[in-house]
């Protein structure tokens, strides 16, 4: 069973979420000759509180950048 993880800042809407696991199933499948039946992703929806950059956290990066 293949198994991709995405990993992402934030939350993303529901049909974001839909396309993304069609397309990259779709992707994987056509790369590996895998049905993709067999695949499973998963998403994971990280607060920017919780992903440093540079010695900071993503929070404080975003917010100078409004």
């Amino acid at each position: 069973m293949p198994l991709i993880v995405f990993e992402v800042g934030g939350p993303m809407a529901r049909e974001k979420k839909k396309e993304l696991v069609q397309r990259l199933t779709e992707t994987a499948s056509e790369v590996t000759g895998i049905a993709p039946q067999a695949f499973t992703i998963y998403i994971h929806e990280n607060e920017h509180d919780n992903i440093g950059v540079g010695g900071r956290v993503l929070t404080e990066i975003l917010a100078e950048r409004k």
